[in-house]
């Protein structure tokens, strides 16, 4: 069974977020999404709250599970049995990011592989900050967010 990690903040979960989980779905046997809880960063949800959101959004996907974990990566991903780590890439500045994440994980175990999956176009601007602040000014989020929980982030903004 091929199972891939797809790590991250989700916070909260975008269209592109989603895109890469639909098409990851359809590659491997089980996705696993793990929210990653980083110290460093104030969170708009909490990690339990970007776990229900998520779920809202993957109902369709059989194949895909939801968790929250505050270890590193590369140790999730062996938790959870992942020999493939996913990661989305929207313009050379991620790459770049990516590539030394990728080149980490590989140095602490070298049998995870990291699987980079472009973005489609119409998300290639698209990040959890885009919908922040977008979301302060009161913008329509109707083309960047699942429906699913489109009034939970609006709600977070009134």
């Amino acid at each position: 069974m091929k199972i891939a990690l797809y790590p991250g903040s989700f916070d909260p979960i975008t269209m592109g977020h989603l895109d890469i989980i639909e098409r990851s779905a359809k590659i491997f046997d089980k996705v696993v999404i793990a929210i990653l809880v980083n110290p460093r960063k104030e969170p708009m949800f909490s990690s339990e709250k970007r776990k229900e959101m998520i779920e809202k959004c993957i109902v369709h996907l059989n194949n895909v599970e939801v968790v929250v974990s505050s270890e590193l990566t590369i140790n999730v991903a062996k938790k959870y049995g992942a020999d493939i780590l996913i990661r989305g890439i929207r313009a050379v500045a991620d790459y770049e990011y990516e590539l030394q994440q990728a080149t980490t994980n590989m140095a602490l175990d070298s049998s995870i592989e990291t699987l980079f999956m472009v973005s489609r176009p119409e998300y290639s601007f698209l990040s959890s900050s885009v919908v922040k602040e977008l979301g302060r000014y009161h913008c329509d989020l109707t083309k960047i967010l699942p429906g699913a929980i489109i009034d939970e982030v609006e709600n977070k903004f009134r």
